[in-house]
């Protein structure tokens, strides 16, 4: 059982990226998928969750109307689309999954189970 995030990169402020979050060896849609970030010197925080019933959860309040998080099944991915980027949302990006069955959002890192290896974002001019 595998995740891996991937897409991230430098992108001027104001710009988009989509992050994504790939599985193998399981299906992604049976589990809760958490977006979460740690920038430099900061503790990981959560970003963004979609639950076992697909409704989504904030919890970085300064990224809310700006990122969205939506499942494709068919490429068994997550993804974490960013908008109108800023130079706070500089991170290290991980992708984690809750253990099967568990089909709520949770804001905190030690509620998930899989982790994957982490993607850096740098929002700079």
């Amino acid at each position: 059982v595998q995740l891996q995030a991937s897409g991230g990169g430098l992108v001027q402020p104001g710009g988009s990226l989509r992050l994504s979050c790939a599985a193998s060896g399981f299906t992604l849609d049976d589990y809760v998928i958490g977006w979460f970030r740690q920038a430099p010197g900061k503790k990981r925080e959560g970003v963004l969750c979609i639950s076992g019933s697909d409704s989504t959860a904030y919890y970085a309040g300064s990224v809310k109307g700006r990122f969205n998080i939506f499942r494709d099944n068919a490429k068994n991915t997550v993804y974490l689309q960013m908008n109108s980027l800023k130079p706070e949302d500089t991170a290290v990006y991980f992708c984690a999954a809750r253990s099967r069955y568990i089909t709520v959002c949770s804001a905190y890192d030690s509620m998930y189970y899989y982790w994957g290896q982490g993607t850096q974002v740098t929002v700079s001019s």
